[in-house]
């Protein structure tokens, strides 16, 4: 059964899901983080199917997340290195890191902690205000159409929903 691509919805998180596809491409990702490069560590780190993991490398290149660099010409074999795009999907795994280990982390705490060399402290993400630095909240926030939205679809000047 063939997916609906989401590619050219007018919305970012649908877009963003398109182009991760599935469960396996985030954690790729995050192996990515983690310092792995080479496609034997990351089959090996993530216990994922040779196949599987040939199609989400073939796609974080072609959407420009990973870039590929030949280490060996007979057999060729390559690092996948992340690209600036790449480290800028950080603040993705961050967030959702936070919100699984307030939500889904069991007595012991999160499995993983993140550390801040610039400071010295174990941190974790926080979504902020761009001009204000105030955490973003739901009950605070209206996400409102921006220039990109397609004008058949406004139905309302202004205003796409407000939550909370």
């Amino acid at each position: 059964m063939k997916r609906t691509s989401f590619a050219r919805w007018p919305c970012s998180i649908a877009r963003t899901m398109d182009l991760l596809g599935d469960w396996w491409t985030p954690l790729v990702l995050r192996e990515a983080f983690y310092g792995v490069r080479r496609f034997d560590e990351f089959q090996h780190t993530l216990g994922i199917a040779r196949n599987t993991l040939t199609d989400r490398l073939n796609r974080l290149v072609e959407e420009g997340l990973l870039e590929k660099k030949a280490y060996q010409d007979q057999p060729p074999r390559y690092d996948y290195l992340l690209t600036e795009k790449g480290r800028d999907f950080f603040g993705v795994l961050g967030a959702m890191t936070r919100w699984g280990d307030k939500w889904l982390a069991g007595p012991e705490g999160p499995p993983i902690t993140f550390h801040h060399d610039t400071c010295d402290h174990d941190v974790h993400a926080e979504v902020v205000c761009s001009h204000c630095g105030e955490p973003l909240k739901a009950e605070d926030t209206a996400m409102r159409m921006g220039p990109g939205y397609p004008e058949r679809l406004k139905t309302h000047p202004e205003v796409v929903r407000r939550f909370g």
